[in-house]
Parts: structure tokens; C-alpha cells; sequence
């Protein structure tokens, strides 16, 4: 495991809220290396801090993992392990994480090379899958996500050194601009807000039903929006794929629609991005929120269905 003494991006412990440059890239690989995609949509990815891809998945294969979000989400056992989390007010099952390891189907999709090479391309490095979930948002009931970014969290809470990771997230129906859909500032990732407050000892057990720690203030939002021109949502058809770098602020609002919402969600950190003790002071968070230790770098292998 790295061992990174120096907090090269600190937040919380009595800091005051700001906004600070990025020291680190965004698209590692070297720029004569031929990219899985075009290079303007890797330039666009690095100028915006987020790209979206609508035809990654055949038909079959959106269809078939439509089908195991349902059966994950009535499935009793799986309704009572540690990795289900549920709303707040409603019981109802907000997100499920290790989705990669609780499905077969969803650890294929994981190691799809589709993915894979996209993340190993960007990051320059072997990866691994440092999270994964599933994130339910039902009809007329499904809560908003507030405004974050990734890494704060995963630096702070996790011991996520570096910005050498990025998140997939794949929409298993229609998302469009009434339901909650994915909500991202462009350019933000070039900037590191620091967050005001103490983290709270356990804090995942609040924080992953209702996240009030780690949030950055309105100031800070605004300057965000402003630079980056607005707001864009990700939305599209049931199969679209955004891909985020791990420092993009992003959030999304409640679905008060009778159309639901829901998502499969992948992070791919670096290899060599390993995560550390935790910069809070505080003991690791559960593995099923951040992979630690042996941890082994995923083998690109093509997604076969039926």
C-alpha cells in the first residue's frame, strides 16, 4: 500500500471554504499515444471534466442489465447485507454498492474493455474498481444527491492520494431533465474546493443517506457555475454512459416524476493511486465503500450476453 505523508490536497478541520488550482492532469497518457476514442471527445473530457457516450451498449446488453437491477433490488438477502442503503424516510433501497462482486453480470460489465481501456488510457496506469453501486431513484420518491466532489470524500475519508481516478455511470432508463438526472459543472474538476467542518467518526453512515460534510458552500458553487458557464445534465436514453474525472462537482436533484431513475456506477482508480491512511484522522471507511490492500487490477475481458 502507498504511503503518502504529505496532504497535498487538505479540506475540513477548521478550514475555511475556497476554491484552489488542481495540481495534478486530468488525461495522463502521453499525447502521441492513440486514444480508444476520438481525440476530440479526450479533449473535450479534459477541457469539461466529463464526456457522454450513447451507443457503447447494444440493446441486449442494456436489456440485461435492466433485468439485474430489478432482481438485485426485490431480492431479500441482499436487501439486509451492509452494502444496501436505504432511504431515510421511505425504507426504500437508495443505493447498493460492490455491485461488481455481489453480480457476475455487473463485474463483466466492470471489466468490459470498453471500459476498461477508456480508464487505462486517461489514467495511464493499470486500474481497479475503487467502487461500485447501484443507485435506485424511484418515481415520487427517489432524494436528491447534493452537490459534491468524489475526491474530497475519497482524500479526506479514504486515503485517495491523488487525482488519478475517474467514475463511470451508466444509466439503466431513460434519464431526462424532470426525473434527477446527473447534474455536473464543467470545468470544475480544474479546481479543488476545500470544505468547511470536522468529519465525524463513522461519518459513511450518515453521509451515504444524507451528505452534510464534505459539501462545498454556495460561494464556492457559484464561482464554480460561473467559470464553467452553467450547469449541463446528463441526460439520454436508457444505455447512455458518462465518464467523470474523480474532481468534477456534480450532484442531482429528488424525482418527484412517476418515472424512475436509476444508474450502475463504477470508479476506476489508478494502480499506482492506491489509497492510504485517511486524511481526517478517522479509521477507514467499510471496504465495500473503498477498496484498500491487495487490491488487483481488472483484466480486460468482452462482455458476453446470452
Amino acid at each position: 500500500m502507498p504511503s503518502e505523508a504529505i496532504d497535498r490536497y487538505p479540506s475540513r478541520a477548521g478550514r475555511p471554504a475556497s476554491v484552489t488550482p488542481r495540481t495534478d492532469p486530468v488525461v495522463y497518457a502521453d499525447a502521441n499515444r492513440e486514444p480508444p476514442l476520438a481525440r476530440r471527445t479526450i479533449a473535450n473530457y479534459e477541457n469539461q471534466g466529463f464526456l457522454n457516450l450513447y451507443t457503447l451498449f447494444t440493446d441486449a446488453e442494456i436489456t440485461a442489465m435492466q433485468a439485474e437491477l430489478a432482481r438485485l433490488r426485490h431480492d431479500a438477502l441482499i436487501m439486509q447485507r451492509s452494502e444496501a442503503i436505504r432511504e431515510q424516510e421511505t425504507g426504500d433501497l437508495r443505493s447498493l454498492f460492490r455491485v461488481h462482486q455481489l453480480s457476475p453480470l455487473f463485474a463483466a460489465v466492470a471489466a468490459d474493455p470498453r471500459l476498461v481501456d477508456l480508464a487505462r488510457y486517461i489514467l495511464d496506469d493499470e486500474v481497479y474498481i475503487h467502487q461500485s453501486r447501484l443507485n435506485y431513484k424511484p418515481g415520487f420518491g427517489g432524494k436528491e444527491f447534493y452537490w459534491h466532489s468524489d475526491f474530497e470524500t475519497w482524500h479526506v475519508e479514504d486515503g485517495m492520494p491523488r487525482m488519478r481516478a475517474l467514475s463511470v455511470s451508466i444509466s439503466l432508463t431513460p434519464n431526462h431533465a424532470h426525473n434527477g438526472p446527473l447534474l455536473l459543472i464543467p470545468g470544475s474538476h480544474r479546481r479543488y474546493v476545500v470544505c468547511t467542518g470536522e468529519t465525524p467518526e463513522n461519518h459513511y453512515q450518515k453521509s451515504l443517506v444524507k451528505q452534510e460534510i464534505g459539501v462545498p458552500s454556495k460561494r464556492c458553487l457559484r464561482q464554480l457555475a460561473e467559470q464553467g458557464g452553467g450547469l449541463v445534465a446528463a441526460t439520454g436514453p436508457a444505455g447512455t454512459v458518462t465518464v467523470f474525472d474523480c474532481n468534477t462537482m456534480h450532484g442531482s436533484n429528488g424525482n418527484i416524476t412517476p418515472d424512475p431513475r436509476s444508474n450502475v456506477f463504477f470508479v476506476y482508480n489508478a494502480m499506482s493511486n492506491r489509497l492510504c491512511e485517511p486524511y481526517c484522522g478517522h479509521p477507514p471507511r467499510p471496504g465495500f465503500i473503498a477498496a484498500r490492500g491487495e487490491v488487483e487490477p481488472v483484466r480486460p475481458t468482452p462482455l458476453r450476453i446470452g
